[in-house]
């Protein structure tokens, strides 16, 4: 052997990074970015530090998300290791694989693994799992679908303009932050702004529409600290917590807490929850279950005069509307969303703040028209939006200070 050979490079090491995304309906992704080499030794290593991160997405609610573009090698190791691994998973979202390599690919769509599912990008998964909520056809866990394409259905693309909407609702506020954030900062353009919110947002799971929010609305920081004095408070004692092994730090996980609550109280079948968002003072869609989208893009649209939801938020009160087709707080636009949607009755309960402003609201609705909650079950939606009142003031708080807090240190440049 040639004394002056270079020695073969050692494997790099496996790394696996995680974080927070959001655009999965009905719930946000844990990304984890794999980079590295990943050979028989190294498998079991692996595995155990695979599994701590999707127990991790498992307590979260979020659906785990592999990202394997950046591993070498793998083969029988891979399968072996993502067997083990998926097989205490029965039960738990299936595994999601993006950007693997051909033969990583190839092997895991040949093996039929349960409890993974493999795509080409994290846009791909996207537009399947919405496929799969719209409740069009949904493939095997084991088949790709690079290898079996789907014509786009009336579902897909109504589901791609309704995300278009919201987007388009949230830019102007994402763009209010941006401009504050650069004119406070000095910074020299829009994407680094943009930068900073988004790695904020995954970092504290806080959606970056509400994250741009509370940029916008909070009174600027005066010094090395935002919030300078502000103590830990404790989560309030939530009744909702004692039913649920939900995080009160995820914003995601409450919210669909509280509405599968007040539809279990309600004995409905479809509701939605919405926020107020206080940097333009208008609602936003928070969740969503059954029913169909008319109502919800006519309110998504601004139209919000005329609805149940504005007369709640303005009177501070509950609104009960046991017969939509005659109830005559309705515009006639409101009436017709509302009919379309097959909501012939509901109930809107404002969510108040300790102030009396409103900060959301909890809307049920059935496809009968004369449903009304009884005297027992109205009182428990109320003590339920009280709840979510005091859920939401620790949330602001705390969770979202604390995202401020952090954001404020990057742009500041300190440790």
């Amino acid at each position: 052997m040639n004394a002056f050979s270079p020695r073969p490079a050692a494997p790099a090491p496996l790394l696996i990074e995680s974080s927070v995304v959001e655009g999965l309906p009905a719930e946000g992704a844990l990304l984890l970015r794999m980079s590295g080499t990943l050979d028989a030794h190294g498998a079991h290593a692996w595995s155990q530090e695979l599994r701590g991160h999707l127990e991790q997405a498992d307590r979260a609610g979020l659906r785990p998300v592999l990202d394997m573009a950046h591993v070498q090698l793998g083969g029988a190791a891979v399968l072996r290791t993502l067997s083990e691994t998926t097989r205490v998973r029965a039960g738990r979202p299936d595994l999601i694989i993006v950007r693997a390599r051909p033969g990583v690919r190839e092997a895991v769509h040949l093996a039929r693994l349960d409890g993974v599912q493999l795509y080409a990008t994290l846009d791909e998964a996207v537009r399947e799992l919405a496929r799969a909520a719209a409740k069009v056809e949904e493939l095997p866990a084991w088949r790709s679908p690079m290898a079996d394409p789907l014509r786009p259905s009336y579902q897909d693309l109504h589901q791609e303009v309704r995300a278009l909407r919201a987007r388009v609702r949230t830019a102007p506020v994402i763009g209010m932050a941006q401009g504050v954030l650069m004119a406070r900062y000095a910074l020299p353009e829009t994407g680094g702004a943009f930068r900073v919110l988004r790695e904020t947002s995954q970092r504290f799971n806080v959606p970056l529409r509400v994250l741009a929010s509370a940029v916008v609305v909070a009174r600027p920081p005066d010094g090395a600290i935002w919030f300078p004095g502000r103590r830990p408070l404790p989560v309030p004692p939530l009744r909702i917590l004692a039913r649920t092994d939900r995080d009160p730090r995820y914003r995601g996980q409450m919210i669909d807490a509280v509405l599968r609550e007040a539809l279990a109280i309600a004995h409905a079948p479809a509701g939605h929850v919405l926020s107020v968002d206080p940097a333009v003072n208008a609602l936003a869609l928070e969740a969503r279950h059954g029913g169909t989208d008319p109502y919800l893009d006519h309110l998504g649209r601004g139209r919000g005069d005329g609805t149940a939801e504005a007369v709640a938020r303005t009177r501070g009160r509950r609104v009960s509307m046991p017969d939509v087709a005659t109830d005559a707080l309705l515009s006639e636009d409101s009436r017709r969303a509302l009919l379309a949607s097959g909501a012939l009755a509901l109930q809107c309960v404002p969510v108040l703040s300790s102030a009396g402003c409103c900060a959301g609201l909890i809307t049920v609705h059935w496809p009968q028209a004369g449903q009304r909650p009884t005297s027992t079950r109205a009182e428990a939606l109320g003590l339920l939006a009280a709840d979510t009142a005091a859920w939401l003031a620790w949330y602001h708080r705390t969770v979202l200070l604390d995202a401020l807090e952090h954001l404020h240190r990057r742009l500041t440049r300190r440790p």
